[in-house]
């Protein structure tokens, strides 16, 4: 089932997807007519899992990691579906990377991974942009609208052996599978949960295949996963 949030009048609105619809408690309100997708969840953090595919170490001459590869983005990162990405000021370099996610549903610490399914509200997609040319992956990943984050939730999704693929300014840009990741996701959360305690809303995003790139301003980037849907963003130029 898809479960998406929307901003309306009455406040915002969790209810089931479909087909441009999401069906409320006692309303059923209309994407585009009576408010806008908002992003999926609210997260206290964005918990991001890099190298993590054997081509992008290649693509970026990185050294295989023995275990996750992490980082983190504050709440200020995320952005809705179809919200514009406002390019930096601060950087001449900004790129993008289409990363499966999922959502936590519970406060939980310590999650062994046969618990991991007890404790995923769902799974979504994040893209995760990227000041390429500033100094330490803080400054470079963790700077306002740098995570852009839904459309939706999938609740019922098998996350391994699922196909991928980003599109940006119309052309095909990534292509993968997520069974070429190198941790799966229920190893990735049950690694990072004996290291923090989530919290319900918190995403950990999986890290990227090969081809993550330069975006320009002008552009959309489209990211796709199988059995979750498409996000997508324009890249602007807050001058203009």
């Amino acid at each position: 089932m898809r479960v998406a949030r929307i901003a309306t009048a009455d406040g915002v609105v969790t209810g089931r997807y479909e087909n441009g619809v999401v069906y409320g408690d006692d309303e059923i309100y209309e994407v585009g007519e009576d408010g806008e997708l908002c992003a999926p969840c609210e997260p206290s953090a964005l918990y991001c899992v890099g190298r993590n595919y054997a081509e992008t170490l290649e693509q970026m001459e990185y050294d295989r990691p023995d275990e996750p590869d992490f980082f983190i983005k504050p709440p200020v990162s995320v952005l809705a579906h179809e919200t514009d990405i406002l390019y930096p000021e601060f950087t001449n370099e900004l790129t993008y990377a289409g990363e499966l996610a999922a959502v936590i549903d519970k406060e939980c610490h310590d999650v062994s991974e046969d618990e991991v399914s007890d404790v995923v509200r769902g799974y979504t997609i994040m893209n995760d942009m990227d000041a390429l040319d500033q100094q330490g992956r803080t400054a470079r990943k963790a700077f306002d609208g740098s995570g852009p984050l839904g459309p939706w939730l999938e609740t019922d999704l098998d996350p391994t052996g699922i196909d991928m693929y980003t599109d940006v300014g119309g052309e095909r840009r990534q292509e993968a599978n997520t069974e070429l990741m190198l941790f799966e996701p229920d190893e990735i959360i049950s690694y990072l949960s004996r290291r923090f305690t989530f919290q319900p809303g918190d995403v950990v995003a999986f890290g990227s295949p090969a081809n993550p790139g330069v975006v320009e301003p002008g552009e959309a980037v489209e990211i796709t996963y199988e059995g979750v849907g498409t996000l997508r963003n324009t890249v602007v130029d807050p001058s203009k």
